[in-house]
């Protein structure tokens, strides 16, 4: 009936990329689209309500902005929109409203499948559907009991001839599907007899039903229902590609790209509730003075989650340019990225929670709301400890196969580039890139890296440095245009990154360092004198002098707080 032998499905769409008039045209007509539409009376209304906004999503959709185009190629009338187009715009929809972020997530997620497995006959018949219409689509993988072991689908495809053509018959149930309820077209994922398929199922077909709709603690104005699937009649040509056993390999190359948009849905919803949370602290006075002016708030609940915040978004924007250079097999960056990014993310706006005291408890402040909705994104698109396992044992693989070459050649360009600008802190990362191989080699005799907490440890140290790096990098660049600066630039922007930069370096020598000794000393590798002992690489001074001057950082941030944007993002002059 249907072909059952193994193809290469084509990796996840990447587009040429936007021209930087039409990507920042996008995004005023987006914030404008917010300002107009989603005001935060509307927002909170909707939460408490869990009413998901149909009909605004939908002019998301419609020619007046066409979000959805972003995700579609050219040919079939989509915007080729770049990773790093499809990263700036997701961190932009977020600080509107995670929970509409969501929907458009789905219907890029749901419309994926078919991007990377889909005949070009079906591309043409979907896509150019999806495009043309504005059709909400729905991914329908998750089930009861498999979490994120898309592998362990339960779900059934069986083929089938009525009157004469082939069919497949579905059924089973599916768990927490965005869009569930409001989907026009669903990618479902079942199991053919020559594996796991992804199906087209059209909004509608007898027999595929929503259900239950889910009460959620966050992002209560996106839908989220299950599904359920009733001896759904599909025809044979409705099988992604054409040939069945390829679901799996589609879901991991659509996995790889969405990971990097929820890092910048974690990353904008982070932004939202620091901006809200130091205009508070501009406003309100307390004992004489403003909350801006103490320094126990400052260094403890802003500036720490400012700079961590610019690091996620330096780093995701270096993932999404790799991506768009052609560069693939870049799964472990992909989750370094969603791991910090969203963490991040849920610990600023817990943060920003506290800044406003008593307020920040209640359901009137967004800050509150921001909160729950941003929980939701070190869990969707696979955990934070699913990314802790792919970051960690990805990168202690590649560190124990290249004998530490990855990390001794990072270490070597922090070095050179804290010669060349010594002003961002990059010479402090060179210290914490070396521990890091010291301490691989050691777990290694130790036979360590089979234990899952030791590979989740590592994996923070990895994305705290990473991310640093990455934030590193782009002070440097700054630095390089300090003459001519863009009228999009803070005043003293590179004097202001360059601080967040140090800052960053020195919460990862701190995070290095804490991984390294609690390693060594936790799993008993070391005793106690053998770490009090440590030299070389490992010894704790080298690791903690990236701490040098980090007080007197914040001090300065802090006097820039009153009257500049610190988690801007201004863009580098061309040039």
């Amino acid at each position: 009936m249907v072909a059952t032998k193994a193809v290469t499905s084509e990796p996840v769409h990447r587009g040429a990329g936007l021209d930087q008039e039409t990507r920042s045209l996008v995004l005023e007509s987006l914030r404008e689209f917010g300002r107009r539409e989603l005001p935060d009376e509307l927002l909170l209304e909707l939460d408490a309500e869990e009413r998901f906004p149909e009909a605004l999503v939908r002019q998301l959709f419609g020619p007046e902005i066409g979000l959805h185009l972003l995700f579609l190629p050219e040919e079939v009338g989509g915007m080729d929109a770049g990773a790093i187009d499809i990263c700036t715009v997701s961190e932009a929809l977020a600080a509107l409203d995670l929970g509409v972020a969501t929907s458009v997530l789905a219907t890029a997620l749901g419309t994926d499948p078919i991007l990377v497995g889909a005949t070009p006959e079906q591309k043409e018949r979907w896509l150019t559907r999806i495009a043309d219409e504005g059709l909400l689509v729905a991914y329908g993988v998750t089930e009861p009991g498999a979490g994120s072991n898309v592998a362990a689908l339960r779900s059934k495809a069986e083929p089938v001839t009525v009157d004469g053509r082939p069919c497949y018959r579905l059924s089973g149930r599916k768990c927490f599907i965005t869009n569930g309820s409001v989907a026009d077209l669903y990618t479902v994922l079942a199991r053919a007899p020559g594996g796991p398929s992804f199906f087209v199922v059209e909004k509608g077909t007898p027999g595929f039903n929503p259900g239950r709709k889910e009460e959620k603690h966050g992002i209560r104005a996106s839908n989220t229902a299950e599904l359920e699937l009733e001896d759904v009649l599909v025809p044979a040509d409705h099988l992604v590609g054409g040939v069945e056993g390829q679901g799996l390999a589609q879901a991991a190359m659509v996995f790889g790209y969405t990971r990097l948009m929820v890092a910048a849905f974690g990353l904008g919803a982070g932004v939202d509730a620091q901006r809200r949370a130091v205009a508070y602290a501009r406003e309100r006075v307390q004992f004489d003075t403003t909350l801006l002016q103490k320094q126990g708030l400052t260094h403890k609940l802003l500036l720490p989650h400012i700079a961590r915040l610019q690091a996620a978004r330096a780093y995701v924007q270096e993932v999404a340019r790799r991506i768009d250079a052609g560069e693939e097999e870049l799964q472990v960056e992909g989750s370094i990225a969603k791991l910090f990014a969203t963490e991040a993310g849920c610990q600023a706006a817990d943060a920003a929670v506290q800044v406003h005291g008593g307020y920040g408890y209640i359901r009137e402040y967004m800050v509150e709301k921001i909160r729950r909705d941003v929980r939701i994104t070190t869990i969707y698109e696979g955990t934070s400890e699913i990314n802790q396992e792919v970051a960690g044992r990805g990168r202690w693989r590649q560190l124990l196969i290249g004998k530490g070459k990855l990390y001794e050649e990072l270490a070597a360009q922090m070095r050179a580039l804290g010669e060349r600008c010594p002003s961002v802190g990059a010479a402090r990362l060179e210290a914490s890139a070396l521990a890091m191989v010291a301490l691989v080699q050691r777990a290694r005799k130790a036979r360590l890296g089979r234990q899952q907490h030791v590979i989740f440890e590592l994996a923070r140290a990895i994305s705290a440095l990473e991310a640093a790096v990455a934030l590193t990098r782009k002070a440097a660049a700054w630095a390089a245009h300090s003459d001519h600066l863009p009228d999009t630039a803070p005043e003293g922007w590179p004097a202001d990154i360059a601080a967040l930069a140090r800052l960053q370096a020195a919460e990862a020598g701190s995070t290095v360092a804490s991984v390294v000794f609690g390693v060594l000393a936790g799993t008993h590798t070391l005793s106690p004198e053998e770490v009090i002992g440590l030299d070389g690489r490992l010894h704790p001074g080298r690791l903690l002098a990236s701490t040098h001057g980090s007080f007197l950082d914040m001090d300065q941030l802090a006097g820039r707080l009153a009257t500049e944007d610190l988690l801007a993002d201004p863009l580098l002059p061309v040039g």
